[in-house]
């Protein structure tokens, strides 16, 4: 009895006990599909540390039946207590004789149910011959191998695995390794799959299902296959054509082959995640494997490429080399994110990718100016909360990170040092400073502390800049969007371009303020230097810009004095500027305005200046900038919100124009993206000519699905124009929507259609589409582009709503991404303290593990929102400048 009371010591704690730790795992599963169900025996091969009573591992929601631990020299114990903890997820193992350090084999029998939450061992649907047939996937990370079946479930604790499988004798199995040998029985077949390498158990996967397959080979030899959905092969080329490409990149990159024989890329029905990168066997969801030149826009092609660039990354930078805790994830998703720009650039330079990048920045540096954001190096100290940091943080933040660590040492000294740190690290687990050691080493530069303060403390600063004779001054502080002052210093790389990209100046900026002369930058007529007023008779305005973190080259905002604002607006007007800086610009306005720290009008006069803007990517930020200012002025100036539509679609007029609604014969990429973020846009922005040109392209679309007359790329504003105009008592648009959808056998198209079906005025109607949503019609992962289309007129009822359903929706889709975004989506959605009160008060009686601090950082936006609130409504010349800004043009 003793010992069991003991059992208490393992509960509670973020990592397993180091009584024993595991080196191989040799797995056989046996598949019931029909009844959603499986069974396995698994024998782990062990290392006893330390003498003890107990054997602790990780389990959860299995089903534990025999239970037998043999030592090397044959010795056999079974445990006295067995005890499945589902609330710790931990199997503790109890045993009256305690086990000597040394070798042996721990072997298991369990069983377990193929859940329908998208985690762990998982059921999903697809048809075959019109009929629906479950298959089987594996999604593990972050920390669901343990519902599978048990195991060291933490990555610092790699082992081989030898799997064998039994499943239906007409579905192909995948998994990790090639195939070495089959039987079949029957209608059962059982597959044996190679020992795999060292691994962590979140890369180990499994696939059952019935799929089309293409493959190819790598130039160094490398198998690389692409599962599809059956009839869908040829969609599947262009994934299979990136990923080809990308093996070869990275094997030169990192000076380091691929470590596998093979690289299997599979398409499944249901994926909560957009991809995930298991060893040897990537899973997608369907839309972001699948491409069609003819059914697919130009922005599907974009992210496609991405995504599958960042997975085959991470079988470098995640499997060969993983990180050792949780801490470190930025490791693995910082860098993969940053390198599959670089390998997409390589492929596309044409993209101008790197400057598409900067919205990636401008997410992350969003979330971090939140005080309930986190640091890159995130402590955690529980499982249930590792899906949070799945974040901008980990993702963003820590790509722009790397950005600025490699614009200062350069693209070589970057190269080199990863290609040494793969070396060093292979089959092993590192940390971030393991990492920064490497660097240090190769460029001869002691990295650690200038980048401690941007992985180990949370946010980042402004940089006031202002101007006084010949000197820039410039101070730090922490920017917060709440207003509120953090006490954080940075080491800031700090770049600047003094009216030509020709005349630039570097330091950094390490103290609370700095002073930095200029004067060389600007000489007088007669030799002398002159002040940037004395110039402002010699020179023309556009000339004497000083434009600070240049190419947004650093994770970082800036304020300028109002002289230097107004010379910088100037040279947005005459195009002196790039458009990374353009972009950047306009993106430090908006946040600063956010914060109170700028006046909306400064914002509007800011916008103003791009009416003449024709680059698609500084047009996309134009574009969000106004969607953000519609949405807050809509409950701060609501008597003022038709003037300032009317301002946002004159900015973009120009651009509808010389885009038109049809592609062109041999046009370029960006302008295909920019021709649907424009016409979706006016379609949001009601602008009336774009809506009813939208909605008679639909009605001939409905007649012709393959019509050239609404291409790919235009018909999300087509369907938001639909559903703009729909209401109770005039729903034709919307039931012929629901029947498109019906009809629709392309995930993408479907894909297009829920994005904009909740964006309805008419609150009846969206109830309508969050009930349609908890519907057999929509699947589980689809539910998240539902959520983030819900119109403002339509948020009281998607709160009422989400609390009314919310006990179901906990059913239906557990934790993690998908109950993330129900929160988020809903919550952030509205912009009072009294609001923030009551969700508040709502989730205190509906807590729920791992939704704590995407709650409180989507409070704090509210919050945010109804402080810009009131700001705004302070600014009492807005009217009469909405006026003039709306009938500019």
């Amino acid at each position: 009895m003793e010992q069991k009371l003991n059992i208490e010591q393992f509960t509670g704690q973020a990592r397993l006990p180091s009584f024993a730790v595991p080196s191989r795992y040799d797995l056989h599963f046996k598949l019931d599909l029909c009844e959603s169900a499986f069974a396995g025996t698994v024998n782990i091969n062990l290392c006893i540390l330390e003498k003890t009573n107990f054997i602790v591992l990780n389990a959860a929601r299995l089903n534990v039946y025999e239970v037998l631990f043999t030592t090397s020299h044959n010795q056999k114990y079974s445990p006295c207590d067995v005890v499945l903890d589902n609330s710790d997820e931990i199997l503790v193992l109890v045993f009256d004789e305690a086990l000597s350090v040394g070798e042996g084999v721990l072997g298991i029998t369990f069983s377990g149910n193929l859940n329908d939450h998208l985690m762990g061992f998982y059921k999903c649907t697809y048809t075959d011959k019109e009929v629906k047939k479950n298959m089987a996937v594996t999604q593990f990370e972050p920390v669901h191998a343990r519902c599978c079946f048990p195991c060291w479930d933490e990555p610092a604790l790699k082992a081989t695995f030898k799997i064998t499988l039994d499943a239906p004798s007409d579905l192909t199995a995948l998994s990790n390794m090639p195939i070495i040998d089959e039987k079949v029985n029957e209608n059962v077949k059982t597959v044996y799959f190679e020992e795999s390498p060292v691994m962590s158990t979140y890369l180990v996967a499994v696939v059952v299902g019935l799929f089309d397959h293409i493959e190819d080979i790598t130039s160094h030899g490398v198998k690389v296959g692409v599962y599809c959905p059956v009839g869908k092969s040829d969609e599947g080329k262009y994934a299979l054509e990136v990923a080809v490409k990308s093996l070869d990149i990275f094997t030169k990159f990192f000076s380091t082959p691929y470590p596998l024989p093979k690289l299997d890329m599979v398409a499944v029905p249901e994926f909560a995640a957009g991809a995930m990168e298991n060893f040897g066997l990537i899973v997608y969801r369907e839309s972001l494997l699948l491409y069609s030149d003819l059914k697919s826009t130009a922005r599907c092609k974009q992210i496609n490429t991405i995504v599958a660039a960042h997975e085959v990354a991470h079988q470098w930078f995640g499997n060969l080399v993983t990180m050792e805790w949780w801490t470190h994830l930025w490791l693995n998703e910082g860098f993969a994110t940053w390198i599959s720009y670089m390998v997409t650039d390589i492929l596309f330079p044409e993209w101008q990718i790197w400057t598409q990048f900067l919205q990636l920045s401008a997410d992350g540096l969003s979330l971090d100016a939140l005080q309930q954001s986190h640091p890159i190096e995130v402590e955690v100290d529980d499982a249930h909360g590792i899906d949070e940091i799945f974040d901008e943080i980990s993702y963003n933040k820590g790509s722009a990170v790397i950005r600025m660590l490699q614009g200062y040492l350069g693209d070589d000294i970057v190269q080199k040092s990863l290609s040494s740190y793969m070396k060093k690290y292979a089959w092993k687990n590192a940390k971030t400073e393991d990492l920064w050691r490497v660097i240090s080493e190769e460029s001869g530069v002691n990295i650690n502390s200038m980048m401690d303060c941007w992985t180990k403390q949370k946010g980042y600063p402004v940089i006031y800049v202002k101007s006084k004779d010949q000197v820039l001054e410039f101070e730090q502080s922490q920017f917060l969007s709440s207003g509120l002052h953090g006490d954080g210093i940075w080491t800031v790389p700090i770049t600047l371009s003094f009216g030509s990209y020709d005349k630039c100046k570097k330091f950094f900026l390490g103290s609370k303020s700095e002073r930095v002369d200029i004067s060389e930058m600007f000489p007088s007529s007669d030799g002398k230097s002159s002040s940037l007023k004395e110039n402002n008779q010699e020179q023309c305005d556009e000339t004497l810009w000083v434009k600070v973190n240049v190419e947004q080259s650093g994770f970082y905002r800036v304020i300028y004095d109002d002289e230097l604002a107004a010379r910088l607006r100037k040279a947005v007007e005459k195009n002196c500027l790039s458009a990374a800086d353009k972009l950047g610009i306009l993106d430090d306005m908006l946040a600063l305005s956010k914060a109170c720290r700028q006046p909306l009008s400064f914002l509007l006069l800011l916008m103003s200046a791009y009416r003449e803007e024709v680059d698609y990517i500084v047009l996309s930020k134009l574009i969000n900038v106004c969607y953000d200012v519609i949405e807050i002025s809509t409950d701060a100036i609501p008597e003022l919100v038709n003037e300032l539509r009317k301002f946002c679609i004159s900015l973009l007029q120009n651009s509808a124009e010389k885009v038109g609604w049809e592609s062109k014969p041999g046009e370029s990429h960006l302008n295909a993206l920019l021709r649907g973020e424009v016409f979706i846009a006016l379609a949001n922005f009601g602008h009336d000519k774009t809506q009813l040109e939208a909605m008679e392209r639909f009605q001939v679309l409905l007649k012709d699905k393959d019509t050239p007359i609404l291409s790919p790329d235009v018909r999300k504003a087509a369907y938001i124009a639909v559903m703009r105009n729909a209401t109770t008592t005039d729903r034709r648009g919307f039931d012929s929507l629901l029947k498109f959808y019906r009809k629709a056998d392309a995930t993408q198209e479907k894909e297009l259609i829920l994005r904009a079906i909740a964006c309805s005025p008419d609150p009846d109607i969206v109830a309508e589409v969050l009930n349609f949503l908890m519907s057999d019609e929509v699947r589980d992962q689809d539910v998240i582009f539902i959520i983030g289309g819900i119109s403002l007129e339509g948020r009281e009822t998607a709160w009422r709503w989400l609390q009314e359903n919310w006990d179901q929706i906990l059913k239906k889709y557990g934790s993690g991404i998908i109950l993330h975004r129900f929160v988020r989506g809903i919550v952030t959605l509205f912009c009072s303290n009294e609001k923030a009160d009551e969700v508040e008060s709502f989730f205190r009686n509906h807590v729920n593990l791992g939704i704590e601090k995407i709650l409180m950082q989507s409070i704090e936006r509210v919050r945010i929102k109804a402080r810009w609130i009131e700001g705004i409504k302070q600014e009492h010349s807005l009217p009469i400048l909405l006026m003039q800004l709306a009938h500019e043009g």
